[in-house]
């Protein structure tokens, strides 16, 4: 499936010199790519250049003669060389690797990306960091704290809050908070643990460490044996993995305001649906037009033949937007069904992928925009395991419109920062309704 400047989601696998990092993310790449997943990685390398360019190559002499940036391609293979200044963020690597259904990052524990940190029996820096995890966990202290106080010095108990705040503004030392007795976590010299400890981005732990594993259950972080690799499979793949999306365009028929259908309507000398193809195909894993002309909208399998498109008619013989939205999620193959009218000129893939990023990390069974117009639900995600049946009861009691059913369901409202973030151009939910009003957005898209 053609992939491209689709965003990716990415998980950052941290741990300390030795912990075992590399080994385990080669297991767990290899493990979702048995699966079927496209999975991109990203390595953190501490020190200034790296063995991929060096004298006697023919890429390092171009690059000493003064190139800034050289590809080495060959037969199924390409490699990037760039100069750039200082470090490259984190999150700026992730964006540019579009496509993956996964990207796996070992190391950047600072990128604010969803970590998963490696604590290993035999390497010392993991035991030490076990005992402060679970003092912590003992007494109480929020994943979020400032874990680097237990390896600096003294540290107040969790139900001495005046004392806690003392330590807050001090800056982590805590020498007039809590002088003599309490808990100081001690480690040599050499065993340098701070700022290499479990934050508020922890969402799981690989160990092999009793402690560890008990303070994990405290936190109510999962704790993974280092050699289950099938389970943390599992976890990343419910929660982080970009997941299967059937996108519905729903085409209808003849509009009574439009004078014609909207799905064969020209924009820009071609089909209106054509336009929609082209914008949602690349992030769905299966492709559903509804449609109550089939025939007159065969043509598209001739021009899309890669996406495999479905047209189904309407499952009830009366229309609205709810026989709309059941007849879009009956169809649909996959546990998460986006679906978008055909007359969003500007809907957007990235929202597309945005929604379901958000139902994956939240549970929601819909994600659904909303401004100060309210929500729009033709351009939102749905479960389609909870809202199949909450709109068939919906559509029991007589109801038609598209959120009748939400009462019934979890509804994530997707604020409109959320869809900027997504889709920094806007107008994804702009609709044409009349002649006049497609021809403005033509020729606004001309003009653009």
């Amino acid at each position: 499936m053609n992939m491209v400047n689709i965003p990716s989601p990415a998980l950052a696998i941290v741990g300390r010199h030795n912990s075992g990092k590399t080994t385990l993310i080669e297991q767990l790449i290899a493990e979702l790519v048995s699966r079927g997943h496209d999975v991109g990685s990203v390595k953190h390398h501490s020190h200034v250049g790296f063995d991929i360019d060096y004298p006697g190559k023919d890429s390092y002499r171009h690059r000493a003669a003064g190139a800034s940036e050289t590809v080495i391609a060959a037969p199924g293979q390409i490699a990037r060389i760039k100069s750039v200044e200082g470090e490259v963020e984190c999150s700026d690597i992730v964006r540019s690797m579009y496509g993956h259904d996964i990207v796996i990052v070992e190391g950047y524990r600072k990128s604010g990306l969803p970590t998963i940190e490696i604590m290993r029996s035999g390497n010392e820096a993991d035991s030490r960091v076990a005992d402060v995890f679970a003092e912590g966990a003992r007494r109480g202290w929020p994943l979020g704290t400032d874990f680097t106080q237990f390896t600096r010095g003294t540290v107040p108990p969790a139900d001495d809050e005046e004392a806690r705040a003392v330590l807050s503004q001090t800056g982590g030392d805590g020498e007039s908070a809590a002088e003599g007795s309490h808990f100081k976590v001690q480690h040599p010299d050499h065993v340098d643990i701070s700022n290499k400890l479990p934050t508020s981005d922890t969402v799981a732990v690989a160990t092999d460490i009793e402690e560890a594993i008990h303070a994990a259950e405290l936190y109510n972080v999962p704790a993974f044996d280092l050699t289950d690799i099938p389970g943390l499979a599992d976890f990343v793949e419910q929660h982080y993995v970009r997941p299967r999306v059937t996108v519905v365009i729903q085409a209808g028929g003849e509009s009574r305001r439009m004078g014609r259908s909207k799905a064969t309507v020209p924009f820009a000398g071609r089909p209106l649906i054509s336009r929609l193809v082209e914008r949602l195909a690349p992030v769905s894993d299966d492709l559903v037009i509804t449609t109550n002309e089939p025939d007159n909208l065969a043509f598209l399998h001739g021009e899309f033949p890669q996406y495999r498109i479905q047209l189904v008619c309407d499952a009830f013989d009366f229309r609205g937007a709810l026989p709309g939205l059941y007849t879009a999620m009956q169809a649909a193959r996959n546990p998460y069904v986006a679906v978008v009218a055909c007359d969003m000129v500007f809907a957007s893939g990235s929202l597309v992928v945005a929604e379901a990023l958000a139902m994956n990390e939240s549970g929601a069974d819909v994600v659904v925009p909303v401004n100060k117009h309210g929500f729009e639900p033709f351009h939102a995600m749905y479960r389609r395991m909870a809202c199949l049946p909450a709109v068939r009861r919906a559509l029991d009691r007589g109801e038609k419109r598209a959120q009748a059913f939400f009462d019934d369901v979890k509804v994530l409202e997707f604020p409109q920062s959320k869809v900027l973030e997504a889709e920094p151009m806007g107008g994804c939910f702009i609709n044409a309704n009349t002649p006049d009003e497609l021809h403005a957005l033509e020729e606004s898209f001309l003009e653009g």
